[in-house]
């Protein structure tokens, strides 16, 4: 899951005008700087502990970042790779004090271990396991006079967002690409193959992106499946083969992040990919799935609070490049606008140790930094899908994610997501994972329309073309058990359940 809940959290991460990027957090709650101006630089560290990556956030200047290059070695750490455009500095070391000696180094603003140990569970924000499709129907060409793909009846979510039209009018500019930061594309699909941008691939994993060949596909096509289920929502071509994505006529492109041992996402490798994407002219960026180890970062802890400002420099030196994030709010049905939420699965790398959390003080990276897209889960009947979270001021559109209780007039009956999926597979997910790709499509359709739109200007125009259902008249229980299970807040025009609505792709290019 991902996402940072409100907008009184994103006012405080905000920069202002004119302000470096990287001194970003010194404008968020409660960050006072984290070392004594004029501190002498550690003692030579003793190397006693287990090997840990750390990020060290200091000032994006060659002498300053120079300067603490070398504390760092003082200190026993390793420089993995550093990215002076926004000051930070990915390392490893064995000092089990490192990060608390970083952080008493001048020019260091913050410092904080990005792990605890070796990691088991995903952290990808699709609900359940997949159900595979015949692939046989599937990989039949047709020659259906109306243009649809062989697998598209099952497809309610296209049409429930008119991007079936769209197809029709513009199906996106190959002037546009769309990254996929998840774990891995297979970019061999038959549906994919033909958008897929190999010059805007790599593999950020453990902070350096590789771009030799394939190193973005995944590791295990049989369980690293999310990142390409998720590139089909975006792009899968209009070829007759198999389904549709949104935006099939846009470019996908693959940037790996998720750990091969343990598939885990952690922080140096999404800074890496937002940098990656940056650099490598990349539009808009899918994220569905939020930052290991911890599932909500608090500021009043240092090594949580390093791992916010690394993230949310990257993200936006990205967006000054002219990148939107798009991510998706996660599956907990969470009202993340609350005043508290019980966290018990932090950090998910050894034991976690539950915790009660204000989500407007510990934020789900990269979903909640500011000027990134939040996105909640719909149904077939536009209805809040039962597990996506939501909050007032946090959700800033909705899409289809899917919902088993809301099933489709389909030949399947299937209310889940159908699309691609490694070895030229096809199969039905559902959760948030699945609405933030519709999001990103769409987004893609609109810079498509408005090659001239940055950022901002098209999550304005993502929020202006949403269809608000509003907040349910009647009790909101999806189970059918007779007690609400969320409860929705807000008007028609902007809910805690769909921000501004959903999108709509039609309106993408139709609306000039």
């Amino acid at each position: 899951m991902a996402h940072l809940r409100s907008r009184r959290l994103r006012a405080a991460l905000a920069v202002p005008a004119g302000l470096a990027l990287t001194a970003s957090l010194g404008f968020l709650p409660g960050a006072a700087s984290a070392q004594a101006a004029g501190q002498d630089t550690p003692a030579t560290a003793t190397a006693d502990g287990p090997v840990l990556s750390y990020v060290v956030n200091t000032k994006a200047n060659h002498g300053t970042i120079k300067a603490v290059e070398k504390a760092i070695a003082k200190a026993g750490g390793t420089v993995v790779v550093t990215h002076a455009k926004i000051g930070v500095i990915v390392v490893h070391s064995a000092n089990p004090d490192f990060a608390k000696q970083m952080r008493t180094v001048k020019g260091v603003q913050s410092a904080g271990a990005t792990r605890t140990a070796a990691l088991a569970p995903a952290s990808t924000t699709e609900s359940g396991a997949p159900e595979y499709v015949d692939s046989a129907k599937a990989q039949a060409v047709t020659a259906a006079a109306d243009g649809t793909e062989p697998l598209e009846a099952d497809q309610w979510d296209l049409r429930a967002i008119g991007a079936d039209k769209a197809a029709k009018i513009n199906p996106g500019s190959r002037n546009v690409t769309v990254a996929v930061i998840d774990t891995g594309v297979d970019d061999t699909h038959p549906d994919l193959a033909a958008n897929f941008s190999k010059s805007q691939s790599a593999n950020c994993v453990g902070g350096v992106a590789d771009t030799s060949e394939g190193a973005w596909r995944p590791y295990d096509p049989a369980s690293d499946y999310h990142g390409t289920h998720v590139a089909g929502e975006i792009a899968a071509a209009r070829n007759g083969i198999g389904v549709a994505g949104v935006a099939p006529g846009v470019k996908v492109a693959s940037i790996k992040v998720s750990d091969p041992k343990t598939s885990l996402f952690f922080p140096e490798s999404v800074v890496c990919a937002f940098v990656f994407a940056a650099d490598h002219g990349v539009e808009i960026t899918n994220n569905s799935y939020y930052i290991d180890p911890w599932l909500y970062n608090c500021l009043d802890d240092p090594d949580q609070k390093a791992i916010v400002d690394a993230v949310n420099r990257a993200s936006l030196y990205a967006q000054s490049k002219g990148t939107l994030h798009v991510a998706s709010a996660g599956n907990s049905n969470d009202d993340l606008d609350s005043d508290a939420i019980v966290d018990d699965s932090s950090p998910d790398d050894t034991t976690p140790a539950p915790r009660t959390v204000d989500p407007h003080k510990c934020f789900d990276i990269p979903t909640q930094l500011p000027g990134v897209v939040t996105v909640s889960a719909t149904g077939v009947q536009n209805l809040k899908s039962y597990y996506s979270s939501y909050g007032l001021g946090v959700v800033d559109v909705a899409a289809p994610g899917g919902d088993k209780y809301q099933i489709p007039d389909t030949p399947s009956k299937n209310g889940r997501i159908l699309a691609t999926m490694p070895n030229n597979g096809y199969a039905f997910l559902q959760g948030t994972s699945m609405a933030g790709p519709h999001v990103a499509g769409v987004a893609a359709l609109l810079k498509s329309t408005h090659p001239w739109a940055g950022p901002q200007a098209l999550q304005a125009l993502l929020k202006a073309q949403a269809d608000n259902p509003g907040c349910p008249t009647g009790l909101y229980d999806p189970d059918g058990n007779g007690v609400e299970d969320s409860t929705c807040k807000g008007t028609g025009r902007v809910n805690g359940f769909y921000g501004y609505g959903i999108v709509n792709a039609l309106d993408a290019v139709t609306r000039h």
